[in-house]
């Protein structure tokens, strides 16, 4: 069966269009020119994604499934939890497509990118985007409020709505077959993979567990094209490990090494790596990987003035940033390549969306400056993101207090190095979330000299809720702590951080 065998007058009814999937289903195939009606079992006012069905002039059935709903579908579409058993699905007597019978018959039908990594997927997504908009390209959007939606089957079906392209973000959530299954159901056609260091150990054992999640993008994409941070030896040991055959235009960036950090190469040894980020730089195994020289390099790096000069196989450009820190370097230089590569734009047509694009929600984010002191937050949440991101803070603005709310997706020895990563960039500490507040009360156990740089002044009992660390109150309790430290400078690092940043205006106020 395939999109042909439909005519143009099918009604589908789609039930749970409240839910991701539903509401993405419903636009799908409203957009491809057939009747849709849905069902959910919340109330309008309760329905999380009302908004994106808007304009699309889909009729909803909210509260209770009327009789109505089933008589005008000639095909319902449930969603993939809702069980057998349930009265609303043995009420159906019409036929039945489920979510992976849409996947195969309602195709892709544009060129589709992924970007996949640790860090640095979204700003590299969504600064991607940016650049073809301005262009006259639109990207395939799921419009899905307060949804980052890079995994599960989100990303699939977001490549199937209008749009001249479709430009993914690709996570995992710390589960084998995801990034596979996502480049495989959208025919992706190109890909980029930022870095890859330790998370979701707690979910997958071992860091190459994880970063073999991560392969499965260059598992997919053999034989086509793939753009890769040469700097990173796990992408580079993949690529080998995994015979990859097709085009891999390679990036980095020629800084002094100010840090040595180990990492497992894809051969089981021990790698050193003269560190320019965090987990990235120049490397040797004795197995023979090495460093490339990479096909772009970025150059004279000036962080001040957010600008460096990027030398491509064509010539050397001038780039102006207006974001911060040295991994926005290596997120910029990547995103150039894939404009110019992907999206088919020479890079005077790069260059100007770059000096206006001012970054993503929750990313290096001045929030607010309260009685002299600048707060910001930073969604950063592994070992890696936090050491990198502290790090950069540290060379534009030196000191600060950091104020933790994560509990890591790795479990206590991550978050152990995400607490050593803060007491080595930061003035003062202040944790905010349980798992950090245990780690401190260790730390100032161990050594008393901390007590005039760890700051408690509460023991939450907040349960880690997916990868929330931390809760609203845990938020405030922290930022105004930190308030009342000798620092001009605040930075509170978390997921809960970002989700809770309008407490800090409330100090203000």
């Amino acid at each position: 069966m395939d999109e042909s065998d439909f005519g143009k007058d099918t009604t589908f009814g789609v039930i749970g269009v409240c839910g991701a999937n539903g509401n993405l289903i419903a636009r799908i195939l409203k957009e491809r020119g057939f009747n849709v009606i849905g069902t959910d079992i919340s109330q309008k006012q309760d329905c999380r994604f009302a908004s994106a069905l808007e304009g699309y002039d889909i009729e909803v059935f909210y509260g209770e499934t009327p009789d109505e709903f089933f008589e005008k579908s000639d095909y319902i579409i449930p969603p993939a939890s809702l069980s057998k058993d349930s009265k609303v699905y043995k009420r159906i007597n019409k036929p039945v497509l489920q979510l992976t019978d849409v996947i195969e018959i309602f195709k892709a039908d544009k060129p589709v990118f992924g970007i996949t990594g640790t860090n640095g997927k979204t700003t590299t997504t969504t600064l991607l985007k940016k650049i073809a908009e301005d262009n006259g390209i639109n990207p395939c959007k799921h419009n899905l409020e307060g949804m980052q939606g890079n995994a599960e089957f989100i990303p699939i079906l977001q490549s199937r709505l209008e749009a001249d392209v479709g430009i993914l973000e690709v996570g995992t959530f710390g589960v084998p077959g995801t990034v596979g299954r996502i480049v495989k159901n959208t025919e992706m056609g190109c890909g980029l993979i930022t870095n890859i260091t330790p998370d979701h150990l707690k979910d997958l054992g071992s860091f190459m567990d994880y970063a073999r999640v991560k392969g499965e993008l260059i598992e997919e994409l053999n034989g086509k094209k793939i753009i890769v941070n040469g700097h990173d030896p796990t992408v580079m040991g993949l690529l080998r490990q995994l015979n990859y055959d097709g085009e891999v235009i390679t990036f980095g960036v020629d800084e002094t090494p100010d840090s040595i950090g180990l990492k497992e190469c894809v051969c089981g040894n021990e790698i050193t790596v003269k560190e320019i980020i965090s987990g990235c730089g120049y490397y040797f195994c004795k197995c023979g990987l090495t460093t490339p020289q990479v096909d772009y390099i970025a150059t004279n790096v000036d962080l001040n003035n957010r600008t460096f000069d990027l030398h491509t196989p064509e010539g050397k450009l001038t780039v102006k940033m207006a974001i911060d820190g040295l991994h926005n370097v290596y997120n910029v230089t990547g995103v150039i390549i894939a404009a110019h590569e992907f999206l088919g734009l020479p890079f005077n047509k790069i260059l100007k969306p770059i000096s206006t694009f001012t970054g993503v929600e929750g990313r290096m984010e001045k929030v607010d400056s309260i009685d002299g002191k600048t707060v910001y937050v930073d969604y950063a949440h592994n070992p890696a993101g936090v050491q990198t991101v502290l790090k950069e803070f540290q060379k534009l603005f030196g000191e600060f207090t950091t104020v933790i709310t994560i509990s890591s997706e790795s479990g206590y020895s991550s978050d152990l190095n995400i607490f050593n990563s803060v007491l080595k960039f930061s003035r003062f500490v202040v944790p905010a979330s349980p798992v950090s507040q245990k780690i401190a009360i260790e730390k100032l156990n161990e050594n008393s000299r901390l007590n005039d740089r760890i700051f408690l002044n509460h023991m939450s009992e907040f349960k880690k809720d997916g990868t929330l660390g931390a809760d609203k109150d845990d938020v405030a309790d922290g930022i105004k702590k930190a308030l009342n430290l000798d620092c001009e400078m605040i930075v509170a690092i978390g997921e809960a951080a970002t989700k809770f940043k309008s407490v800090i205006h409330d100090f203000k106020e």
